[in-house]
């Protein structure tokens, strides 16, 4: 049974989905306030914590390291108003495993749950990725396909000459461009295709756990360490070993990974057996690593070991036309965990998708999706799906260029409105479409609150 923590200040939240989640089998505890949330966990090891990015003491992000410093191996889902999409893409950077936004529904959070528990277990255990000769494998939820762009045909027919090499690859692309996508995509066409794809998150690893998670250790090495473990590497010999955010390894770790790479030989804490080792490493940034290496937190040597070859991927809003076919890829997905026979996406709701600018790229897509099929009622995605902050108008800084690119003033009025409509809705976001706490927090009173919505043609 894994055992949940839910930390967020909104106690009918808390219990609801202390409730539905028991229900389905799991253990529950629940906080008020991130010190709560604290005591708790100090005490005891949770599988999933959920953490609302705006607690009345602490950031999700001040939480979030919080955890990864006591319990790494827990794993943290944020919850996030839309509007603060930005903020929970960057904790990935810092380790949380996926996010929700709000308003929150049990059935999501819950294939959410279910999801990162899943991912993690694949990891642990080293599951290989079933063997295809498609040129576009179809095989699973990690499956890679070939976008419309130019930028991802070029990716692909990269990925096609690489794959069947040995050569060190490394990935780099802004958080949620589908890194992962693209080395399952090589391991999948690649002579190792049979054997284990193993994906390590370094983001997430504190530097003692580093060293054990790829190196292995043995028992007695360090204290908890009760029985010997097989590190990443050994578990993907003969395979492939994926290496998320490396540019967050330790200055210590990257040295031990330098040996490795050099010698293709590992040894686990506290051991003093070296054991051979097969595995292509592909690597994966959202860095900038030439400027790591001049700021001196990572290592030249490592650097030139593993750029044997480089993907870079654009970011989703430079290539609007990868957004239909991954759409439609993450609604398929959708339908199957969901028990549901959504069929597309109506030409507004696509054209909206096409429009916004995706901070969080393929997995703000895919969230997006996964929630637009959890809420349709027929085998249509349509406007009313979707969250509304995706078809906001742009953003008073931006009228403004437009304006100045133009050279037409903007109307005083036209700023004016634009700015008490963001306000509303980020008021909106912000409460989780609570109409009483957002004429609250506005200060005018419900029936000015409705009067507003409705010459705004908001629809919360």
């Amino acid at each position: 049974m894994s055992k949940i923590l839910i930390i967020d200040d909104d106690a009918d939240i808390c219990l609801l989905l202390k409730k539905f989640l028991e229900k389905k089998g799991y253990e529950v505890a629940t906080a008020k306030n991130g010190k709560q949330g604290e005591e708790i966990f100090k005490e005891t090891f949770f599988d999933v914590i959920l953490c609302d990015l705006k607690l009345p003491d602490y950031s999700g992000i001040e939480m979030l390291q919080k955890i990864k410093i006591i319990h790494p191996k827990s794993l943290v889902i944020i919850i996030t108003g839309y509007g603060d999409v930005k903020l929970a893409v960057d904790a990935f950077k810092k380790g949380a495993s996926d996010y929700v936004t709000k308003p929150l529904y049990p059935d999501e959070i819950l294939l959410t749950i279910k999801n990162v528990l899943q991912k993690a277990h694949s990891a642990e255990q080293g599951v290989p990725v079933k063997n295809t000769t498609s040129p576009a494998p179809q095989t699973n939820t990690w499956e890679y396909i070939v976008g419309e762009s130019p930028q991802a045909k070029t990716v692909y027919k990269n990925i096609q000459l690489i794959a069947p090499t040995d050569l060190s690859v490394i990935i780099s692309g802004e958080t949620g461009t589908g890194k992962e996508y693209v080395a399952r995509a090589i391991h999948q066409l690649s002579k190792r295709s049979a054997k284990p794809f193993v994906a390590i998150d370094c983001g997430s690893l504190t530097k003692d756990l580093a060293s054990s998670e790829l190196f292995g250790h043995i028992k007695g090495a360090f204290t908890g360490a009760i029985q010997d473990k097989k590190g990443s590497f050994e578990l993907a010999n003969g395979g492939t070993l994926f290496l998320d955010e490396i540019g967050n390894l330790s200055y210590e770790n990257q040295v031990k990974l330098l040996r490795v790479l050099q010698e293709r030989k590992v040894r686990a804490v506290g051991g003093s057996k070296d054991v051979p080792i097969d595995v292509r490493v592909i690597v994966a940034t959202n860095d900038n690593l030439k400027q790591s290496i001049m700021a001196g937190s990572f290592r030249e040597d490592i650097y030139h070991r593993l750029n044997e070859f480089k993907i870079e991927l654009s970011p989703l809003r430079e290539r609007p036309d990868d957004i239909h076919t991954f759409a439609k890829l993450f609604i398929q997905n959708a339908n199957k965990v969901l028990g549901k026979s959504v069929d597309n996406l109506e030409e507004k709701a696509l054209s909206i998708l096409k429009k916004y600018q995706w901070y969080g790229n393929l997995r703000e897509l895919k969230n997006v999706m996964q929630r637009a099929v959890l809420l349709s009622a027929d085998r249509l995605i349509t406007r009313d799906h979707l969250p509304q902050e995706l078809f906001l108008p742009v953003t008073e800084e931006e009228e403004l260029q437009v304006a100045e690119q133009s050279g037409q003033p903007l109307p005083l009025k036209e700023v004016v409105e634009q700015a008490e409509k963001q306000a509303i809705l980020f008021a909106l976001t912000y409460h989780a479409f609570n109409k009483s706490k957002t004429a609250e927090a506005l200060r005018v009173d419900r029936k000015t609150l409705y009067n507003k919505l409705k010459q705004y043609n908001i629809e919360p």
